[in-house]
């Protein structure tokens, strides 16, 4: 399976004045044909008439298989794959329609897909990370966590040539299992050293930034996704998690123009709507230093991922299909829209309920509301005894990197908000051990602060 070939001087010129045509151009390779994608997004006008094109095309012979090929162009991916699925026995059409069925999240139906052709070409790095992500996400999907759920993956990565684990895709499937068993340092080193192989790996990039943005380093997560925000097309949820890390800097004018392109793609997607509304309200409105703390506080307490808490697997393995990640997530649904959700009853739902609870959130609180409950909650213990140091800014503790950030992923911004979190609940966050406790013990004591106590 070919990469294509590089283009004559001629070819490009003629490539700069004529657009892709599916259905003459040469389509040597997978890589030829996101070439041709990328070409195809440049202008609305151009897309809607190569979509126009493709959709008038026949579904038998050639004609049927560039057709299938032209809607993963244009990203209609089910009709992608279900008109692909007569042409496997060609490399390209395969790893295409494998690629679509990756897109809809049937990792069961592309696995062997990719497998036949790993098989086939076993010195190709692509279809065979293809049909190792596929297992990996196949068994997340089915509720596995930790060891249980890169069980495949790790045995077929280990029993690949030595030239696939140091390729791209070996090191990035690397960092995918490296983050399952919740090592950050060593699923961001594996992350950053797929990147200086392949700049351009998309995946790779997306899971970069987005483990980055959770454990703090957010200057590498706005570099990942800006440098995805100039490949087309664009990422919907690159976009969306672009604008909330722009609005987490203050940068609210960029954040509403990430949030405003979704909703010009997709006018119905009331996450997309709000989030906009959100970002231009920060341009728009004077906070008061008071307000903007407040802000902050109920920001922090909304990014944190849903992993960070105990749930049952039937609780959180519905949560990832329907895309919930965090706090902020989950507080815009309602109990009706989680109820709705199949094999989701009422344990799940009081099993969430708790959580949102301990935190002042329920569902489908609007933002005010949960600003003003956070603040009520709060201001139950800034009052009476050591009441000066309870007010006291965070950064008063001059902690470590890693004991800041840890208290700062609780939505904690005062040394009031850190008593409210027991050593049970510390020792369970991500890279928070021992050492780290004993130094914020040690710093809340010298102002005669404590943590809270387990029955508490």
């Amino acid at each position: 399976m070919t990469d294509g070939t590089t283009a004559t001087e001629t070819e490009t010129e003629v490539r700069e004045t004529a657009p892709f045509d599916i259905k003459s151009d040469p389509i040597p390779s997978f890589g030829s044909l996101q070439a041709a994608r990328a070409e195809v997004f440049q202008r609305e006008r151009k897309l809607q008439a190569f979509s126009d094109a493709v959709t008038e095309m026949p579904d038998s012979g050639e004609d049927g298989r560039r057709k299938g090929l032209g809607m993963w162009m244009v990203g209609r991916f089910e009709e992608s794959a279900k008109l692909l699925t007569s042409f496997l026995e060609d490399d390209v059409a395969a790893f295409t329609c494998a690629n679509a069925l990756i897109s809809l999240r049937r990792h069961h139906d592309a696995a062997p897909v990719f497998k036949q052709l790993s098989d086939k070409y076993s010195d190709e790095p692509r279809p065979r990370a293809g049909w190792l992500e596929a297992l990996l996400e196949e068994d997340l999907a089915a509720g596995k966590e930790g060891e249980e759920a890169i069980g495949r993956c790790a045995k077929g990565w280990a029993e690949a040539p030595e030239s696939f684990q140091n390729s791209a895709e070996g090191m990035y499937l690397s960092a995918r299992m490296a983050e399952c068993r919740r090592d950050w340092d060593a699923a961001l080193d594996a992350y950053a050293q797929a990147r200086e192989t392949d700049p351009t790996h998309r995946s790779n990039l997306f899971h970069f930034a987005h483990l980055a943005e959770r454990t703090g380093h957010d200057e590498i997560a706005l570099d990942c996704y800006e440098v995805l925000l100039s490949m087309l097309p664009l990422d919907k949820r690159v976009l969306m998690n672009l604008g909330v890390l722009y609005e987490d800097l203050g940068r609210d004018q960029e954040a509403a123009a990430c949030f405003d392109t979704v909703v010009r793609a997709d006018a119905r997607d009331p996450r997309a709507r709000l989030f906009l509304e959100d970002a231009r309200a920060g341009m728009d409105m004077y906070y008061d230093e008071d307000m903007e703390r407040k802000e902050d506080r109920l920001n922090q307490i909304l990014r944190i991922p849903i992993t960070d808490f105990e749930l049952s697997v039937r609780a959180r393995n519905c949560l990832n299909k329907m895309n919930i990640l965090s706090l902020g997530d989950l507080v815009r649904k309602t109990e009706q829209e989680l109820l709705s959700y199949k094999n989701f009853g009422e344990t799940s739902l009081n099993e969430i309920k708790e959580i949102l609870g301990s935190k002042g959130l329920r569902l489908g609180m609007a933002r005010e509301e949960a600003v003003a409950s956070i603040e009520s909650t709060r201001q139950k213990y800034t009052t009476g005894e050591n009441v000066e140091s309870m007010n006291l800014p965070l950064s008063d503790l001059e902690l470590s990197i890693r004991a800041r950030r840890t208290v700062e992923s609780l939505g904690c911004l005062t040394l009031g908000d850190i008593v409210q979190h027991s050593e049970e609940e510390l020792l369970g966050m991500p890279n928070f051990g021992v050492t780290s406790l004993q130094e914020l013990k040690e710093k809340l004591t010298e102002r005669g602060l404590a943590l809270k106590s387990k029955e508490g």
